[in-house]
């Protein structure tokens, strides 16, 4: 059986591409077939396969349609997991994508205004809640700056949504950044660096919530 995670947010710039491709790589160095659904009309995922020289990590197709629910049984089919990288707006895309999805992560960077602008995310989950019994969702926090916690502030404004946060983060490197340009993740160009364990401290994690 496929299972689904889409990483959804109405707000751009929280680096919902990086966590999609880094996820996807992780589980598909766990053994797994993935394919990496780009949902998001922008097409950044697509661009990344795009710049890669040599065989692919996995699977990329684009899909930025709000049939997407409906059709990825049939594209999912073969694979273990999908992975989608969702459109930076609340739109019928991103419905679908949570009608699509068995876990839904909300990247946001640790900031009380990104924590804020969830709240159109978040309530769109409490409605698919009625078609989507089992679904699980959870706060991801992106571009973390090294050797700091996240705020009080932050968690506190987290809390009010009632949803959990991952206890692994991934830091602003710009080892993504670097990785990125070369249609590459970090588990190729820095096996031994810190990003590389933060990603699969990430890919733990959720596979634990796919459990």
């Amino acid at each position: 059986m496929t299972y689904t995670i889409a990483l959804l947010n109405q707000k751009g710039g929280v680096g919902k591409t990086t966590l999609a491709v880094h996820l996807a790589a992780g589980l598909t160095r766990r053994g797994g077939r993935v394919l990496l659904l780009d949902a998001d009309s922008q097409g950044s995922a697509l661009d990344w396969a795009a710049a890669r020289e040599g065989d692919p990590l996995f699977s990329v197709i684009g899909l930025p349609k709000p049939t997407l629910h409906r059709e990825l049984p049939s594209l999912g089919a073969s694979f273990d997991a999908v992975v989608i990288d969702g459109p930076p707006r609340v739109n019928d895309v991103a419905r679908s994508a949570i009608l699509a999805a068995d876990l839904v992560l909300i990247p946001v960077q640790p900031s009380p205004y990104d924590a804020w602008a969830s709240s159109e995310i978040v309530e769109l989950l409490r409605e698919s809640s009625v078609y989507k019994a089992d679904q699980r969702a959870a706060f991801v926090v992106n571009r973390r700056i090294v050797n700091t916690a996240i705020g009080r502030d932050v968690a506190d404004a987290l809390a009010d949504y009632q949803l959990p946060v991952l206890a692994a983060s991934l830091c602003q490197r710009v080892a993504f950044a670097e990785s990125a340009a070369q249609g590459k993740t970090v588990f190729e160009t820095q096996p031994d660096g810190p990003a590389h364990r933060e990603v699969e401290a990430l890919t733990d994690e959720v596979l634990g919530l796919a459990a």
